[in-house]
């Protein structure tokens, strides 16, 4: 499992890469057409077009890190947009984890969350938190 803090945030391209593409090549990408900041320090994650490989860059606070897993057989089963537009995916790091393992995420299902109520403002009536359930 991967550990990160709950700050960073990892984002998917929805369309492959060119598999040629280096790390400032892909932060490139990141910037001007994912429409993200680079040096957030939030991870960004791309499949090339034969879906064999994903590179993941980064900013660590001293430069730019890609890290690459590239299958032996088999290919990885990213979900892409049907429109053709490269933009960024938010995913979560539990999922982040299965897609490297190869894990086919297309028929996966997630549990309902819990959600907290909402806070009640101190000073409310009770009677509009009660109209409010």
């Amino acid at each position: 499992m991967l550990s990160l803090p709950p700050s960073v945030r990892l984002f998917v391209a929805t369309q492959p890469v060119d598999g040629r593409k280096g790390p400032d090549s892909l932060m490139a990408l990141v910037r001007d057409v994912l429409r993200h900041d680079p040096l957030s320090g939030h991870l960004f994650i791309f499949f090339t077009m034969r879906r064999d490989r994903v590179r993941i860059v980064y900013w660590d606070r001293t430069g730019i890190a890609m890290w690459t897993k590239r299958l032996e057989r088999g290919r990885f089963r990213p979900t892409f947009s049907e429109d053709g537009a490269l933009v960024a995916q938010s995913i979560e790091a539990a999922e982040l984890a299965l897609i490297v393992e190869g894990i086919d995420l297309a028929n996966a299902r997630r549990r309902a969350r819990w959600e907290p109520r909402r806070a009640v403002p101190r000073n409310a009536p009770a009677k509009l938190f009660l109209a409010a359930k």
